[in-house]
């Protein structure tokens, strides 16, 4: 069954409003107030409130004076104004002042108010949707301006560096310092490499659909294996997996793949460079319908006022390593697709912990 309508009536006469709601209460979730504090008061508990009506003549503040009041405070709800005289002035004054969706005259009819709450209930849903989509625009501008600000400083970065490391090339005769400058290419390449692969990412996750299959964490865990093993050979860090899939489990491989990933990436590159003991720590627990992955490290930590932060679009946290500030924003976008959560526990040069819940599908 659909949620009434709520709808809120500021008047000082009692007599008005006891009728008011005997007779809209079966089809509508009526409040009523005889002072404006007590309006605000319903305003405040049922923020959902659509529909306001206002008695034009109240002691101590007109039905227009409250609606201009909450005007910016309460801008969703569509607001009526009760009046039982046709003076043109106070009729300009509240369309004016107080943005006024409708007036009704008093005494009014029954019809007449359920028409006038069908109509300002669809303005309603259309401001409200209206509202909902400026905000999803403003984001999506917020985020332009990231990239914008991204791909002049990650993709050209790399790119003058070969061009830079090319220009001194040119006057090289020493086959060791064409090497040098080629080692140097290599790495801004693989930077540049590593940045557009992200990218990737970002947009799949944004516009993929899901595809659900039977997930076998041992199987995807042997695809990252090899490779982070090498680096931990590589680097002196212990590299620990202790899967436990007790049962099933349903997910989309490539979401989970890229979390997987990006937490463990993270977790090599910002090891604690003057700790003898690096270590990095993978468990994945399956029971219940629910996939718990833990990744912890030995690493450099993130500081208290970065955590709010650190899965917010090109945000970085660290410039111990070079980093796209997609990684964990990626992250937050796969879990968002899977329906489940993380948490981050992190202690300066001791390590982190980041959590993952996901549940089957």
């Amino acid at each position: 069954m659909a949620e009434k309508i709520k709808i809120l009536y500021l008047d000082d006469e009692m007599d008005n409003l006891t009728g008011f709601k005997a007779t809209l209460r079966l089809d509508y979730q009526v409040y009523t107030a005889v002072t404006v504090p007590g309006a605000l008061e319903h305003l405040e508990k049922h923020p959902d409130i659509r529909v306001i009506f206002c008695d034009q003549r109240m002691p101590g503040k007109t039905g227009v004076e409250f609606f201009e009041e909450i005007r910016s405070t309460h801008p969703l709800p569509m607001r009526i104004l009760l009046t039982g005289y046709t003076d043109i002035d106070s009729v300009i004054d509240s369309i004016n002042r107080g943005n006024i969706f409708r007036f009704v005259k008093k005494p009014w009819m029954e019809a007449e108010i359920v028409s006038a709450i069908e109509e300002a209930n669809k303005f309603y849903q259309a401001n409200s949707m209206l509202s909902i989509k400026n905000d999803e625009l403003q984001r999506a501008y917020n985020e332009l301006d990231k990239f914008a600000y991204s791909v002049s400083h990650d993709i050209r970065g790399p790119l003058s560096g070969i061009l830079g490391a090319i220009d001194v090339a040119r006057d090289m005769h020493d086959i060791a310092e064409m090497k040098e400058m080629l080692f140097l290419m290599e790495k801004s390449l693989k930077k540049l490499d590593t940045y557009i692969l992200s990218m990737h990412d970002y947009y799949s996750l944004q516009r993929g659909e899901l595809h659900i299959g039977e997930i076998d964490f041992q199987k995807m865990l042997d695809e990252f294996k090899d490779i982070y093993r090498m680096i931990a050979t590589n680097a002196n860090i212990n590299f620990k997996v202790n899967i436990n899939q007790r049962e099933p489990f349903r997910s989309d491989t490539v979401p989970l793949k890229l979390i997987l990933n990006n937490l463990l990436s993270n977790a090599f590159k910002y090891q604690n460079k003057n700790n003898d003991a690096k270590m990095v720590d993978l468990t994945i627990e399956v029971a219940k319908g629910v996939a718990i992955i833990t990744v912890s490290d030995t690493g450099i930590g993130i500081l208290g006022n970065h955590l709010g932060e650190i899965f917010n679009l090109f945000y970085r946290a660290s410039s111990q390593e070079a980093g796209s500030g997609f990684g964990l924003y990626n992250v937050k976008s796969a879990l968002l697709k899977l329906n489940g959560q993380i948490e981050v526990n992190s202690v300066l040069n001791k390590g982190t912990t980041f959590k993952v819940t996901i549940p089957s599908k």
